[in-house]
């Protein structure tokens, strides 16, 4: 439904939490293997016992998709400090018209207190939440100035969940009973498992309802750890390949979603649109660009090894390395049905020569425009942007 001020009115949710989400019982075990559960009592939101200061409201009016969208990357200390609030004004004065907000980040830590069983039983929305009444200020604020809210959610990289349910994490092929860690000395979850996914899920679920308009699901994949080939074992997978595993899982989650009407969106790697292989991480174009509604590639020039595309120095060119990566996303898109639209990651942070500034930025953002993409999304870590590499808004951006 669309209110006449042009927001999506959201209908009332009803949340089922799972078998594979609250733990134990046949529906574990077969959500956990990829296969049918038997659905459980679906349980109201109101059913779910509060914590404290968690958000308790009707569903909020969500904001319309831009026709293109321009947004920045802000990160779980930005969003719960005073940063988030001098970005908007960035937004109000330039093209931006989006924001990307950790929901849930690399480290498993939630926004907010939730009220998604399993991120209550594990701790994750109690480091430092942001409280029911500044979520529905910063999410009100955003609405009332047009910007779209955009919800990051990692997926398979979540050592929190991982160490609290170690049967969902990958496994140690010399010793099955302990789990697999990453160079860091983290624990991944095992993408294979469908309860990481209805997690996820299920965290999507409560950002919309909080008037998130736009899902957007990150770390959609297995780690890209060459020991993975020869220190871990993964006994779900069931003879498919790590490609197949994702684009199943995708489609379990995209349909999960389906009755919010929001678009559901992945990051992927920028090199994806050009490499025949999935990398090693589950993630081959054909595979998975038809099962979301946006793919978000994140071609980040500094990410491309030397000799890429036949240039010596990726990160010296990042006008050829977005033409290069986008010219193969849009060739191998237009072979498949129902293929997302392409809406790329830009690179604004430096990490070795050159130094990124206003024209690195810009001829990235240039690169697209001549590919006809119009939309993107800007990167910065420490969600740290000048408006110096954006151009000032248009008197017709913003009206609500």
């Amino acid at each position: 439904m669309i209110s006449r001020r042009g927001f999506r009115l959201l209908p009332a949710i009803v949340v089922a939490w799972s078998g594979s989400v609250l733990g134990g019982g046949a529906n574990t075990a077969l959500a956990q293997a990829g296969g049918p559960a038997a659905k459980p009592a679906p349980h109201r939101v109101a059913d779910v016992p509060l914590a404290p200061d968690s958000v308790d409201h009707p569903p909020a009016p969500l904001v319309k998709t831009p026709a293109v969208v321009r947004g920045l990357y802000v990160n779980r200390w930005a969003a719960t400090g005073t940063k988030v609030w001098q970005l908007i004004r960035l937004v109000k004065t330039t093209e931006v018209n989006a924001l990307v907000i950790d929901v849930k980040d690399d480290r498993g830590l939630v926004l907010y207190r939730s009220r998604v069983p399993l991120a209550h039983e594990i701790g994750a929305d109690t480091v430092g939440p942001l409280t029911g009444a500044r979520v529905r200020a910063l999410l009100d604020t955003l609405r009332v100035h047009g910007i779209y809210p955009i919800a990051r959610i990692v997926v398979a990289k979540d050592p929190l969940l991982a160490t609290r349910r170690p049967d969902w994490a990958i496994r140690l092929r010399a010793d099955p009973s302990k789990p697999w860690h990453d160079r860091q000395g983290r624990p991944w979850l095992d993408a294979n498992q469908r309860g990481v996914w209805q997690y996820a899920a299920d965290l999507a679920r409560e950002a919309v309802s909080l008037g998130f308009s736009e899902v957007q699901f990150d770390y959609v994949r297995f780690p890209d750890d060459k020991r993975l080939v020869t220190e871990a074992t993964f006994p779900l997978a069931n003879g498919r390949k790590r490609a197949e595993v994702i684009h199943d899982q995708l489609a379990f989650t995209r349909a999960a979603l389906a009755p919010l009407h929001v678009p559901v969106t992945a990051d992927v790697f920028g090199l994806t649109a050009s490499d025949t292989t999935d990398m090693g991480i589950g993630q081959r174009w054909e595979m998975f660009a038809d099962q979301v509604d946006v793919v978000l590639p994140m071609s980040y020039p500094s990410h491309y090894a030397k000799g890429t595309y036949d240039l010596a120095d990726p990160n010296a060119h990042p006008y050829a390395v977005i033409d290069h990566t986008l010219k193969d996303a849009k060739r191998r898109s237009a072979t498949l049905a129902g293929a997302a639209t392409i809406r790329p990651w830009y690179q604004d942070f430096t990490l070795g020569p050159p130094h990124y500034g206003a024209a690195q930025v810009r001829a990235q953002i240039q690169a697209g425009y001549d590919n006809g993409i119009m939309s993107w999304l800007l990167w910065n870590p420490g969600s740290r942007y000048g408006a110096g590499e954006l151009a000032p808004r248009s008197p017709s951006q913003h009206s609500p």
